[in-house]
């Protein structure tokens, strides 16, 4: 099913919302579970590197409950810097992304 749907389609009870749902549910699975693998490693908590995954796999989980807040409001696939449609293969791939990948590189 694309992804490809005009702004004012994608609300919270349109089809395609399920599968961005599942998508979504997937990314925010693997993000505990890559953590709570990192947690079980019983590496220290000031190794550098594992404190570098931590915050970056936390960062995520943030963006993705975010996308699900905006799954919910009808924002979702509309990019946070230029309110312009994030691309469906993007968010085929990145499914929790605020932004396209224009305002992605400036943000960076």
């Amino acid at each position: 099913m694309s992804l490809d749907l005009p702004r004012t389609e994608l609300r919270p009870d349109h089809p395609a919302a399920d599968e961005i749902r599942q998508r979504l549910e997937h990314a925010r699975s693997t993000r505990l579970a890559q953590l709570k693998a990192l947690d079980e490693t019983g590496q220290s908590a000031e190794d550098h590197l594992m404190s570098n995954q931590r915050e970056a796999i936390q960062r995520a989980l943030k963006e993705i409950e975010e996308a699900f807040a905006r799954l919910e409001d009808g924002t979702y696939g509309t990019c946070l810097g230029c309110s312009k449609p994030v691309p469906p293969e993007r968010l085929e791939i990145l499914p929790h992304t605020p932004h396209c990948v224009t305002c992605q590189s400036r943000a960076a």
